[in-house]
């Protein structure tokens, strides 16, 4: 997925190689918990936590948290689409970026399909991106600031511990 593939509809498929999942290719009794998912890439919590380096746990979660929303099958097994996949990686990314979950939910949620969603939603991330950069930069400033002074401190420790074995 591309670094600007933020805003991806995560209504429709995505264009993404599966690693680990299967297609359903058996027909639908058009009852739940398949209807309308024929022909569509699906993954079981085990195949789409390996696929994105995280926990069947962290999936959960979100489902929890109502960010994904994985298909339910008979018993409770959770199959999840394309759209889970998609919306799970933009999470990973947003959580990676440092946005918090109700800002990763707005961003996701924005989108409705139509042009103007499009421009809030990019708007939105880049305001958000713009902030977390001028954050890190800042941090960044911080940390040699830091490391000045530990430089600093080490030179006129190891200048004293000079003078004292001299003095030994």
């Amino acid at each position: 997925m591309d670094l600007l593939d933020v805003y991806v509809n995560v209504n429709q498929a995505n264009p993404m190689t599966p690693v680990a999942g299967k297609t359903l290719n058996r027909q639908s009794s058009g009852s739940p918990p398949y209807a309308g998912v024929e022909g569509q890439q699906l993954w079981s919590i085990g195949d789409l936590a390996a696929d994105l380096a995280v926990t069947p746990r962290t999936l959960r979660f979100y489902e929890a948290e109502g960010l994904i929303e994985p298909i339910r099958g008979p018993g409770g097994s959770r199959t999840y689409t394309r759209r889970d996949r998609t919306r799970m990686q933009l999470i990973l990314r947003g959580k990676r970026f440092g946005m918090t979950l109700t800002e990763i939910a707005e961003i996701i949620d924005m989108y409705d399909g139509a042009e103007s969603s499009k421009i809030r939603q990019l708007e939105r991330v880049v305001d958000r991106v713009d902030q977390i950069s001028a954050e890190l930069t800042e941090k960044q400033r911080d940390i040699a600031r830091t490391l000045d002074e530990l430089a600093d401190v080490s030179k006129q420790c190891k200048a004293k511990l000079r003078q004292l074995r001299a003095s030994n």
